[in-house]
């Protein structure tokens, strides 16, 4: 015997699907509960009219006398409501996911905190209950974005609000948390920035391990022609979608689908059913706009009439409910397929029902599916908004509309009407590839790079020395070494970035003094080693180039420029799209300096009972900041919020605070050759730094007690829970550059080093016979 399967729901999907699984050799009998005039004439198809409210006692009464094998839940709340454990206690599986997996669409702020722990694109965010008013406006006041309000829970998707301004989402705001205008689902709020770019649709197959999309799909949600009016549940949709090429598919699977599947089945709910995902195409790639957890309406229509002639719906469905996907093959048609949804007049505002539906001769190739119909007595009536989904298939896209807009004429009732422009976005693509692609197209701007330029050249040019003057524009930057007066030169190369700081000041929106920071790690590497920096370049990789953002960022490479001492000459600003996340940027920079070939650092002098002086550093400099920011987020505050330690200033500004650069501070004593060596305090700190410029068979003692811990070391500490020890071993802890001298020229060099700076310096240890870095004292740290 064949199987009997019962399909929950009464929309043009419910057909769409009932339709697909009739031609199916193994399915025996289909029951739709409640379906409508379409699903009534399907073949092997009948009506059923029981309860669709939980506890679904009636339903699951009916599938245990009628034998049924598989049940197929079409609309979200059945699934969200946990309708699935309801048939698994009696032995009968489902094509959908459990209640736990289901949050993935009844609850946004748990899909959106889920794809955070994933590390999964989408805009950013946060969500506020419905008592913290005060502090949602604060965010849309001050997160320097455009911001979509969405109520968390279920509201027949109309719980999502775009504000134009702040205004408007202050006033969202008050009506989602305080009017209560969605009701339960506005219980909780995500505020979320606001994604650009072309929005597709991806339906999935899924069992829990495997993971199998059908191609990308379009919808149209605006009522109107051009994307204008009120939104609905779906006017249109069309597959593929040309937008989503196989570069953007494959992208979409790795970054998404595959770490969606495999993070719910780890953290305990895995998800078996259909998974929709909208996605946003934006210029840093696709990113989620939000889950659905059951087959999309319309698209779902557009997608049955894809799927090949020798794919057995049913065999995939039983199969996912089976946990063995990988044993089905699933292929699509190469062609087009497209949905046209006739609705009811004033649809989606009040509408008549009863209207009676007239279908004249429909054209091979066109399906049409039934959303909101019923029969009365013989006549076919309308009972719904959305009354009719006209599908057509093609091997072109514009044969696939013409044949789906010559069935729309063949069908009549009172009021009826429809867009008539779906795929337009895929129709205008094409027309502007045929006219020509522009660099532009691509996402890069030759006049933003341009304008750049433009911007920051009184920049550079304020940073000009002997040797350069700082103009920039040409194919490479020139030095003249000759103009700089050195005898017997050695040049010195050093690289460095700013690392995860970057996603702080990004955040906080303040970029000038990540620039300061790129220059001083490369050219505080280089003085370590004796040399003068002479000169400096930079990268800078976005996805979009914002040339505000950029400006600022050179801006503060030029000030650390002009305190190390070296020109800047030159750089390289690349606009990558789909490279980075939208609003991210990149840095890195490399400086070049000299040093006299005797003065050359470390030296190989060094013996113990030499002295290390420790210089402070302004803070955390440039390392540690994945820490940091781990700190940070479990400790209850946010970088906008007042810093523990200096109410002055926001905690992001201070944690932002510039890496100190050393060179005038230091390079005299430099020239005197009263230094032996020296290290710079970066990521590993003390432990992995200091050993760096020992001999072999040498090392050193740090008395943690000669310094006081600046407070923010203090606060990761207590915050975090981090051992003294680790703290010793990641962050500079309030010493940034370390000096060997000898003992006997410890005061004259503390002289030297304490003229014209006001950066402090300390004795904090010695060198010793016995490799490694002991650190002594550690406990000072914890208990002053």
């Amino acid at each position: 015997m064949g199987a009997k399967i019962l399909v929950l729901g009464s929309g043009g999907r419910e057909h769409a699907l009932a339709w697909k699984l009739a031609q199916s050799d193994l399915v025996e009998h289909i029951y739709v509960c409640p379906g409508n005039g379409g699903t009534a004439t399907n073949p092997k198809t009948t009506n059923l009219s029981l309860s669709l409210t939980p506890p679904y006692q009636d339903l699951v009464c009916f599938a245990v006398q009628n034998e049924i094998n598989l049940v197929l839940p079409g609309p979200e709340e059945p699934l969200v409501l946990g309708v699935e454990k309801h048939f698994r206690k009696v032995g009968i599986p489902v094509f959908g996911p459990s209640e736990l997996a289901a949050r993935m669409e009844g609850s946004k702020a748990f899909s959106k905190e889920f794809m955070e722990r994933h590390n999964i694109p989408t805009a950013k965010f946060r969500t506020f209950s419905s008592a913290q008013l005060g502090d949602a406006v604060d965010y849309v006041r001050n997160c320097g974005f455009r911001v979509v309000l969405k109520a968390s829970g279920l509201a027949a998707g109309k719980g999502v609000l775009i504000p134009s301004n702040v205004d408007e989402a202050v006033e969202g705001l008050k009506q989602i948390m305080v009017a209560n205008t969605f009701g339960a689902a506005g219980d909780q709020v995500v505020i979320e920035e606001l994604l650009e770019g072309p929005e597709i649709s991806v339906l999935a197959f899924s069992d829990g391990y495997t993971i199998v999309p059908l191609p990308a799909a379009q919808d149209h949600k605006r009522v109107g022609e051009g994307d204008t009016g009120p939104n609905t549940g779906g006017m249109g949709a069309y597959a593929p979608a040309p937008v989503a090429n196989p570069v953007t598919m494959n992208r979409i699977m790795r970054e998404t689908l595959r770490p969606t599947i495999d993070g719910m089945r780890k953290e305990g709910f895995p998800f078996v059913g259909l998974l929709f995902a909208g996605f946003m195409l934006t210029d840093a790639g696709p990113k989620v706009l939000e889950y659905n957890v059951r087959f999309g309406d319309p698209e779902t229509e557009a997608l049955m009439l894809l799927l090949g002639d020798d794919v057995d719906l049913a065999a995939i469905l039983l199969a996912c409910a089976e946990r063995r996907l990988d044993s089905v093959q699933i292929s699509t048609r190469q062609a087009f397929s497209v949905s046209v949804v006739l609705v009811s007049g004033g649809y989606p505002g009040p509408y008549p029902k009863g209207k009676h539906i007239e279908i004249g001769d429909i054209p091979s190739g066109v399906v049409v599916f039934h959303c909101g119909t019923a029969l009365k007595g013989n006549l076919l009536v309308t009972s719904g908004g959305r009354v009719m989904a006209v599908t057509a298939t093609a091997p072109a896209l514009k044969d696939a509309l013409t044949l789906a807009y010559t069935a729309c004429d063949k069908i009549s009732f009172e009021g009826m009407t429809y867009r008539r422009d779906i795929a337009h976005r895929a129709l205008t693509a094409s027309k502007k590839t045929a006219q020509g692609l522009t660099y532009a197209d691509a996402g890069v701007s030759v006049d933003a790079g341009n304008a750049l330029v433009t911007a920051i050249k009184p920049y550079v040019h304020s940073t000009r020395r002997p040797g350069s003057d700082a103009e920039i524009g040409g194919f490479g930057g020139i030095f003249d070494l000759k103009a700089t007066g050195y005898d017997d030169p050695v040049l010195v190369g050093g690289t460095d970035g700013v690392g995860t700081k970057l996603h702080i000041a990004i955040e906080v929106g303040l970029h000038d003094t990540v620039g300061i920071d790129l220059v001083a790690m490369s050219v505080n590497d280089l003085l370590v080693q004796g040399a003068e920096p002479l000169f400096f370049l930079d990268y800078y990789g976005c996805s979009k180039l914002d040339v505000t953002t950029a400006a600022e960022v050179v801006k503060g490479i030029a000030q650390g420029c002009r305190e190390a001492g070296c020109a800047l000459i030159g750089g390289e600003t690349a606009e990558m799209p789909g490279m980075y996340r939208e609003g991210d940027y990149d840095l890195a920079g490399f400086a070049v300096g000299a040093v006299e070939r005797h003065l050359i650092l470390p030296r190989q002098d060094i013996v113990p009972g030499d002295v290390l002086l420790g210089i402070a550093s302004s803070g955390l400099h440039s390392n540690g900041f994945s820490l940091v920011r781990k700190i940070v987020s479990i400790s209850g505050l946010s970088y906008s919020s007042p810093c523990p330690w200096d109410e002055n200033i926001s905690l992001g500004k201070h944690l932002l605070e510039p890496t100190r650069i050393y060179i005038k501070q230091v390079l005299p004593a430099v020239k005197t050759g009263l230094l032996k060596g020296m290290s710079h305090i970066t990521g590993g700190g003390f432990i992995e730094n200091i050993p760096r410029v020992l001999p072999k068979r040498l090392g050193c003692y740090i008395d943690a007690s000669t310094w006081p811990l600046p407070p923010v070391f203090r606060f990761l500490m207590e915050h975090g829970s981090v051992e003294p020890l680790q703290m010793a071993r990641t962050f500079n802890n309030g010493i940034g550059l370390i000096a060997i001298v000898a003992k006997d020229q410890v005061e004259r060099t503390l002289d030297l080093l304490r003229q014209g700076s006001n950066a402090p310096v300390y004795i904090v240890g010695e060198v010793t016979d016995k490799s490694g870095v002991e650190m002594k004292n550690l406990e000072y740290w914890a208990t002053n």
